[in-house]
């Protein structure tokens, strides 16, 4: 059974381990490993001091996490490849709308229809079109409103 907790230091190894083979296996044609540097160095200022993270937990396994900032930012939701399909993410995006109740903002990435058709599945609207100021892919801009 999953079960979701909040983002504790000693959880970094895990949750950046998580992130890299998760990101790998939806986009095989980019090398994450040659980024784990930078996702380090982003998680460690940008997401871990301003942002809340909940993480997914299954038999003491880190499974997933979300994070959400105090402007109702979801910068990140990662599932285990071996859990997609179980109610994991949608666990974790109903945490994140729990701690924003007044509304969910996200980029995902245009070519990544197993994200949009969930997200869409969950509430959130089409709000536009982007571009990740990382990666210049394109991204469509997703809102939910309570």
């Amino acid at each position: 059974m999953i079960h979701l907790r909040p983002y504790r230091p000693e959880d970094e190894a895990a949750a950046i381990e998580l992130w890299h083979r998760t990101w790998q296996e939806a986009y095989p044609q980019i090398d994450f490993a040659a980024r784990l540097e930078w996702w380090r160095e982003r998680w460690r200022k940008d997401l871990v001091p301003k942002a809340s993270i909940v993480v997914a937990e299954q038999d003491g396994v880190l499974t997933g996490f979300v994070t959400i900032d105090g402007e109702g930012y979801l910068d990140q939701l990662v599932v285990d490849p071996a859990h997609w399909g179980s109610d994991a993410a949608q666990l974790l995006v109903d945490e994140a709308k729990r701690l924003s109740p007044s509304g969910v903002t996200l980029l995902v990435n245009k070519d990544n229809a197993r994200a949009i058709r969930f997200y869409e599945r969950n509430g959130f609207a089409h709000a536009g079109d982007d571009v990740n100021p990382t990666s210049g892919r394109p991204v469509l801009k997703m809102v939910w409103r309570a």
